[in-house]
């Protein structure tokens, strides 16, 4: 059963549209977001919990529409957008006081735990965090009041190696009963290769594809040849393609890789797709 089903979400700005973005989540599974920066991660993710409100869509959330029931549904969401830049000169105990009040079942155990595992003083001021130490802190709240889904937004972002390991280390903790899930955005392919089970990809407001992460790459190869292949090959079969003097190289659909027998043909991965299709909305 779907812990997160989001059907035709859209958004229009004055120059950006989201459009008609829909994908679902299952219970237990850790689920990675991709897209470059500015393809509409955040917009969706705040658009699930009617932060952004939304020209139409839907969102149901543990098989109960989200806006129509928010107060309860948001007891059972845990969700942390960047590093936390609120009451910066507040000390983080008078801000967790403050936030722990808005949640039925606080644990503030398991929260002191969590401060204990990173490292976090509880008498410093929020503004004398690192940006590594804010998304923590945003972590620790968002893991505090029992919730069974997770939405975060970059939350490796700004940390080191290691404490990103620890990081998704700590996502597939969570997910081991099969009772918790969780959705992440990055652009991070490596943290994604470690820990996530499905993929969903947006680039310039448009969903390109929602599956498992192995499913999703298996979608697609790498082509490369010279410059007399590029010259003969079907352009129209290229999703993006690269040229030097020496010769070239496209991200292809599986589906399309016999077009090119006799040239290389090279699986993909996630940060060969993501780079391709950047370059291709580069050249609309």
């Amino acid at each position: 059963m779907p812990v997160l089903s989001v059907s035709g979400l859209t958004k229009t700005y004055p120059k950006f549209k989201l459009n008609n973005v829909s994908f679902s989540l299952e219970k237990g599974y850790i689920m990675g977001f991709i897209g470059r920066n500015g393809s509409g991660k955040t917009t969706t993710l705040k658009s699930i919990l009617n932060l952004v409100h939304t020209d139409s869509g839907s969102v149901e959330i543990f098989d109960r529409e989200f806006k129509e029931n928010e107060l309860s549904l948001k007891q059972k969401v845990g969700y942390a957008f960047g590093g936390a830049d609120f009451y910066l000169k507040s000390r983080i105990k008078a801000v967790t006081d403050v936030i722990r009040r808005f949640y039925t079942e606080w644990d503030e155990t398991t929260y002191q735990n969590y401060c204990r595992r990173f490292n976090i003083d509880n008498d410093k001021k929020l503004g004398e965090l690192s940006e590594g130490m804010k998304v923590h802190y945003s972590l620790a709240l968002a893991l505090s009041h029992k919730a069974d889904l997770l939405l975060l937004d970059e939350p490796t972002a700004g940390l080191d190696p290691a404490a990103r390991d620890e990081l998704l280390e700590l996502f597939q903790e969570l997910v081991e009963d099969g009772e918790k899930s969780i959705l992440f955005s990055t652009h991070i392919t490596t943290d994604l290769e470690k820990c996530a089970d499905f993929i969903t990809f947006i680039e310039n407001g448009e969903l390109i594809a929602s599956d498992t992460k192995d499913a999703f790459v298996g979608t697609y190869k790498i082509v490369k040849g010279t410059r007399a292949q590029y010259d003969k090959a079907p352009p129209e079969r290229f999703i993006a393609h690269k040229t030097n003097e020496f010769g070239f190289s496209a991200l292809i659909s599986n589906a399309d890789a016999g077009v090119f027998d006799g040239l290389s043909i090279e699986p993909a991965d996630l940060e060969n797709i993501m780079i391709y299709y950047a370059r291709r909305e580069d050249r609309q």
